[in-house]
């Protein structure tokens, strides 16, 4: 039954192995889209975070015995570079909404990473492979991760579609 569960969890580690693949692509892409310009920075910032926390991923699978499945990784990579294809209003340029649709791709790929770390430590609890407080802290850094991109999209809302700048979008 052991068994069983530890390959669950590998399964489980590596589709956000992958996933933390194309996310990294993504940060990386946007920060140098917008190198120069406060928001670059951010998101050079967070690239570095995701860059650590991939590599963080990657110790609790070893720390779990699971290896990572190369196929998966080239899936995320290869999702992520699909991605780009998406009509954004301009035939060959970036516009305002590229940036935006990055940034709510950004965040969906930062809160799935979130409730991947909150997983892991409820399983800390009965799997002693896992190291609580690594897993608390990286948990801490996902949400911080959240508010500067929930920022940047508020400052790229107004760009993007003409609303008053500063206003938030909504947060459910």
């Amino acid at each position: 039954m052991l068994e069983r569960r530890t390959d669950e969890l590998g399964i489980y580690l590596n589709d956000h192995f992958a996933g933390a693949a194309g996310g990294l692509a993504l940060f990386r892409r946007g920060a140098e889209a917008r190198r120069g310009e406060p928001a670059g920075e951010v998101l050079a910032r967070l690239a570095a975070e995701i860059a650590e926390d991939r590599t963080a991923l990657r110790e609790v699978m070893a720390a779990v015995g699971a290896p990572v499945h190369r196929s998966k990784v080239a899936a995320g990579w290869v999702a992520e570079r699909v991605s780009r294809l998406k009509p954004n209003g301009r035939l060959l340029s970036r516009s305002p909404l590229s940036d935006y649709l990055e940034l709510e791709a950004m965040l969906v790929g930062v809160h799935g990473k979130w409730a991947g770390w909150r997983t892991l430590l409820a399983l800390a609890e009965r799997d002693p492979r896992l190291d609580r407080r690594a897993l608390e802290e990286l948990s801490r850094r996902a949400g911080r991760q959240v508010e500067a991109l929930e920022e940047l999209r508020a400052q790229t809302l107004e760009r993007a579609f003409g609303s008053r700048r500063g206003e938030r979008p909504p947060v459910a």
